[in-house]
């Protein structure tokens, strides 16, 4: 919730540009509403102000390939699938805070946000964000000058800040960032580390995990695959939606009031390498179209700040048999996983049996060619669970309605596991 307004809060104006409180969360658009004070002051500083200029300028800073960006990002075709992931984020956010940004200023010039304290003089230090030409004549011009500059510069600094720590979500409206006085300055360290990674090689998962949990916690933890913290938990985005379009590295805040404690949920085993295998020629073939199997998500107990969590399956037809995935093998799994090209074809030279798979010990790989699995009857967490079971190389999702087409030997290569799913209008049960 937004900080509310005492008689003990000191006043806006002169050095003090916010009321946040000593801790507390704010949604992206509290926290812009939070800053709107320091665009008061420029407006206040500069008398009037061009609207379309400023306007620009926000566009360019948020914007990926402008001469002024804050993010350097090259996202081609050729670009790893995270950063991919991560560059459309940075787009939509940006472009989402920079028509915020239009319509305070259209609403300020009209209807200012009093400064009991005085006209605002704030110290921030360059961090680099460069100006459009037009933007540095109108802030460092006649009308402008070091004050109006810096008032500026700290706003587009935290508006920097708060796109950077919303770039890990899929639901980053509603994501409780922690701020402090000093807006979002405290995620600097983190985010350095963060795009760093981002822009010199391909981002680990833990890494994007890292910096959503500093966003939201203000502190790190162990490596995992998501966290739970007061009131919600962090996993990513494929827990509860479709695995054949969810996105593979994105993570969703997920509200829930019974989460009183911080912890890490991490992988039941580190290195998959290591883990037992089951040849899937040793399972028995698919006799037949397998009936539903139910899935849930349980969550172990907290044991000093780490969890781990499985898919618990289970099978009426088999007597209410029951099988368990660990869910950080699951995400893994649907990480690593293909999703097929329609053109291309997969010889259906063997089938396996679903439900022997999910209950097969270790993880299920193949040395005899492509072998298909038919999960077109099962919801979203059974698919997300045999990703679980299989060895995550040459796994490939890949909608039914797909199968048609000229088949294709996969040549001298390591054979494909083949999931047949239900297509993307399938959602979860």
């Amino acid at each position: 919730m937004p900080p509310s307004r005492t008689s003990t809060t000191p006043a806006l104006g002169g050095s003090r540009w916010n009321t946040f409180p000593a801790t507390g969360t704010m949604t992206a658009h509290e926290f812009f509403t939070g800053t709107e004070p320091l665009l008061q002051g420029v407006i206040d500083a500069l008398q009037s102000v061009d609207r379309e200029i400023l306007g620009a300028q926000i566009h360019a800073t948020l914007g990926l390939g402008t001469r002024e960006t804050s993010l350097p990002l090259a996202v081609g075709p050729d670009a790893a699938s995270a950063t991919r992931e991560l560059g459309a984020q940075a787009e939509a956010i940006g472009q989402e805070i920079a028509s915020w940004a239009t319509e305070a200023v259209d609403r300020l010039l009209t209807h200012r946000i009093p400064l009991p304290a005085g006209p605002l003089v704030v110290r921030s230090h360059c961090y680099g964000h460069l100006l459009t030409h037009p933007a540095t004549d109108l802030l460092m011009g006649r009308r402008g000058g070091p004050v109006t500059m810096q008032l500026y510069n700290e706003w587009l600094h935290q508006m920097v800040l708060l796109r950077d720590a919303l770039l890990p979500f899929t639901n980053w409206q509603d994501v409780p960032l922690l701020v402090t006085p000093t807006g979002l300055r405290h995620t600097e360290p983190a985010r350095d580390r963060f795009l760093t990674e981002l822009l010199v090689r391909q981002i680990r998962h833990t890494s994007i995990v890292n910096f959503a949990r500093h966003t939201v916690t203000g502190g790190s933890g162990p490596d995992g695959y998501g966290f739970d913290h007061d009131g919600g938990t962090v996993l990513p985005a494929v827990v509860d939606a479709p695995p054949l379009t969810a996105p593979r590295h994105l993570l969703t805040w997920r509200p829930d009031p019974a989460v009183g404690e911080t912890a890490t949920y991490v992988a039941e085993v580190r290195d998959y390498y290591a883990a037992p295998r089951t040849l899937i020629e040793h399972l028995p073939p698919a006799t037949g179209t397998p009936g539903p199997i139910i899935a849930r998500i349980v969550a172990e107990p907290v044991v000093d700040g780490t969890r781990t969590a499985h898919v618990e399956v289970t099978h009426t037809a088999h007597n209410g048999a029951a099988a368990r995935i660990d869910l950080g093998q699951c995400l893994r799994g649907h990480r690593f996983a293909h999703r097929q090209d329609p053109a291309e074809a997969v010889v259906d030279a063997r089938t396996a049996d679903t439900w022997s798979v999910l209950r097969a010990p270790g993880l299920v790989c193949t040395e005899g060619g492509d072998a298909v699995l038919d999960a077109t009857a099962q919801d979203n967490t059974v698919v997300l669970a045999l990703l679980g079971r299989l060895y995550p190389d040459h796994v490939v999702l890949r909608p039914a309605g797909h199968r048609a087409g000229p088949v294709t030997a996969a040549g001298n290569g390591p054979g494909r596991l083949v999931i047949d799913i239900r297509g993307e209008a399938h959602q979860e049960s």
